[in-house]
């Protein structure tokens, strides 16, 4: 396989991205992907590309504005119409990529992003497939994961970081994972460690920030992407995580069988086991599975 930087124009505004090619005499599928809350395209979307490329399809990953290598100021700051605009852009550009199979664009999302893909494939009929995987899906069931100490800080702190923003000033931030009872956005028992592993080294680790603008709380209960996987008319695989303390699984499961063309996999795993080790690997296999069923890579590819 290859792997080279590119670049793209979302709004007048430069986002970086990685492009995996895999060796191949044919043009291949190729799956956009971008993180969840607050992270950037090193923490394990890495390694998934390089699973899912060795099985013959192209990746192309990318951090979204404000966030990582990409430009944007304030830096992060987390707003969700932005980055859906910066999904529309990274889809665009992967049309026009010479080496790929432009008529087989596959969206991979996790978490935050995982309602991000759901929200797309319902208004873009010529998405071939979908990978959700322990997607955000439902903000008033994510939110009540939150403790009453928590919810009052983020509140207070939200709508003082908004205020703020109409009159100039620099943003408020608060945690995107923290202890229980702290003004982070994910509080649950697993949340600080499981982020916190993820965390890369080397010069990535300089562009990784454990914070973001706290107005984006305000976001959090008006949005519920879940409601659109009926729209949806590709295949869907949805990765649930049981024991989900970011975004609940029962939501989640209630909204999946919904999907007209939905695959449902389920892991007695907290959300942030399925980017390492035995998770990581279940996951991989159930994602390559679905994938070569649903939109295969040709088998001559050389790994």
């Amino acid at each position: 396989m290859t792997k080279r930087d590119i670049h793209f124009e979302s709004q007048g505004l430069n986002c970086a991205g990685s492009l995996y090619l895999p060796r191949a005499d044919d043009k291949r599928p190729v799956i956009v992907m971008a993180h969840g809350l607050g992270c950037i395209k090193e923490m394990r979307l890495d390694a998934f590309a390089e699973e899912f490329c060795k099985a013959g399809y192209a990746c192309l990953l990318f951090d979204y504005r404000y966030f990582g290598a990409s430009e944007g100021e304030p830096r992060q700051l987390l707003d969700i119409e932005s980055e859906i605009k910066d999904w529309k852009a990274a889809i665009a550009y992967a049309r026009n990529i010479e080496e790929v199979d432009n008529e087989k664009i596959i969206l991979w999302g996790s978490s935050f992003s995982g309602g991000h893909v759901l929200r797309l494939a319902a208004t873009d009929a010529t998405i071939s497939a979908v990978v959700s995987q322990c997607p955000f899906t439902d903000g008033i069931s994510s939110t009540m994961k939150l403790n009453l100490v928590s919810s009052v800080k983020l509140g207070t702190l939200a709508a003082w970081d908004l205020v703020g923003s109409k009159i100039g000033r620099s943003p408020v931030y608060v945690k995107s994972a923290g202890k229980r009872s702290e003004a982070a956005l994910m509080t649950g028992p697993d949340c600080e460690d499981g982020y916190f592993n993820l965390i890369p080294d080397g010069d990535a680790k300089e562009r990784f920030q454990n914070k973001v603008a706290a107005r984006f709380a305000l976001q959090i209960m008006r949005s519920a992407p879940g409601k659109s996987v009926s729209k949806i008319k590709c295949p869907v695989l949805f990765c649930i995580c049981d024991n989900d303390s970011v975004a609940p699984a029962n939501k989640t499961y209630e909204y999946a069988t919904k999907a007209q063309k939905g695959v449902i996999k389920r892991y007695p795993m907290g959300h942030f086991d399925v980017y390492v080790g035995k998770g990581f690997t279940t996951a991989v296999h159930d994602q390559l599975q679905f994938l070569e069923e649903k939109v295969p890579a040709s088998s001559s590819t050389s790994k």
